[in-house]
């Protein structure tokens, strides 16, 4: 079955001014001088929908959901990449996207119909069921500022499913009605899937991606994070946001009393710099069962020494040791350090813990222990939360791929 919607390697840069006059600049300088810093607001997305089929796009404000259907409704053109819309498209985007608060009710419904295409007969044959199914009453001759939110979406709604199109994008706006009203959408919605459009839908509500979508995608900053049956990409979401929770709630802790620890160690070589990183590459204090994870050790000779052994361990939150190693036993060693140079060492690992939390020390030493000779040892440098994932709930705090199997004795 041919795609009602395909793209293929989506993206979406935006150009970010400190102020509008930077701008101009930028402009008169004819790309000289660079007054601009750039965001992606979407990067990397394939989809394909088929008719009669609906994607769910799911993810935190500001993943580029919204991006994607503007990208799809033309509203808005891609950087990079390629998309193909096979037949009529309609759309429920931004509300108030398209209408005029000084126009009725009926006048923003004709223009609405206008812009999908539909000749002026035809607009007149239709304004009757958008006004049906609106239920607006007498204010569908009133001006647009005189609508509550509510009303707006049922005109809106209204006004972009008058006609069943092929392809229907609908970007949240059901939020705002009433359960009546969202009831009706939704009815409309299904029998349209029914009649083969297919549905490109944006939403927070659980519920509504699972009861309406045969397929959902995550989206994180911009980029496709997880892809297949609602559920799963739903529970992946959650814990995905509970990581964000975890995460927030670790750095608050450290900026408002500061990480309890302890340092020792004769401080020919310190420690400068401990971080985390997601396997993105951004800092991070949470993390997902099984997601990569990158630990970053700066550090400073303070005269002429050999390169350290660099070590980490992570402990339980009762103090118990879940599992520690250090440069020397993985085989790694360095040049020699200059006075006042400095050293970084990366360990990646996959954090195969289980949920809860953890404590994270790092140190400097010679050989494979650091009793021989402590640089720095720095106790409790990091805390960091590991978040449930999409593995079978266990307990405990190792979290290893276990399969079982039944047979008859």
């Amino acid at each position: 079955m041919t795609a009602a919607v395909y793209a293929r390697g989506l993206g979406k840069r935006y150009r970010l001014y400190r102020r509008p006059a930077d701008r101009a600049a930028e402009w008169l300088a004819f790309g000289l001088a660079k007054r601009h810093t750039e965001h992606w607001a979407l990067r990397d997305l394939d989809l394909e929908v088929e008719p009669g089929r609906c994607l769910g796009l799911v993810g935190a404000n500001g993943s580029g959901k919204s991006t994607v259907l503007k990208i799809l409704t033309g509203t808005t053109p891609p950087t990079e990449g390629t998309f193909e819309v096979a037949g009529r498209l309609a759309a429920v985007l931004e509300l108030g996207l398209g209408f005029h608060p000084d126009f009725t009710g009926r006048q923003n419904a004709s223009v609405a119909l206008a812009l999908q295409g539909h000749s002026p007969a035809r607009v007149e044959t239709l304004l009757p069921a958008v006004e049906a199914f609106a239920e607006v009453g007498s204010f569908f001759d009133q001006p647009l500022r005189t609508y509550s939110s509510g009303m707006h979406v049922r005109l809106a709604f209204s006004a972009a499913t008058a006609e069943r199109p092929d392809v229907l994008a609908v970007d949240e706006a059901l939020a705002v009605g009433d359960a009546y009203f969202q009831h009706k959408c939704y009815a409309r919605l299904r029998e349209f899937l029914g009649a083969g459009t297919a549905l490109l839908f944006v939403s927070h509500d659980p519920g509504a991606v699972k009861s309406l979508c045969d397929r959902a995608v995550l989206l994180e900053r911009g980029r496709p994070l997880f892809a297949g049956d609602p559920s799963e990409v739903l529970d992946h979401y959650n814990a995905l946001v509970a990581r964000q929770e975890a995460d927030a709630s670790i750095r608050r802790a450290e900026t408002e009393r500061g990480v309890a620890t302890v340092r020792s160690g004769n401080g020919q070589i310190v420690l400068e710099k401990v971080e985390l990183l997601d396997a993105r590459g951004a800092s991070a204090r949470a993390f997902l069962q099984g997601e990569r994870a990158l630990l970053r050790v700066v550090f400073r000779a303070r005269q002429r020494r050999p390169f350290p052994t660099v070590g980490l361990l992570l402990r339980d939150p009762k103090g118990n040791d879940v599992f520690g190693t250090n440069t020397f036993h993985l085989g790694l060693e360095g040049p020699e350090l200059a006075e006042g140079e400095a050293g970084c060492c990366e360990f990646a690992f996959p954090v195969d813990l289980g949920p809860g939390a953890y404590t994270l020390t790092a140190a400097l030493h010679t050989g494979g222990e650091h009793v021989e000779c402590n640089y720095d040892w720095w106790d409790k440098v990091l805390a960091l939360e590991v978040v449930a994932g999409r593995r079978p709930r266990s307990v405990g705090v190792a979290a290893m791929d276990v399969t079982a199997a039944f047979s008859r004795l």
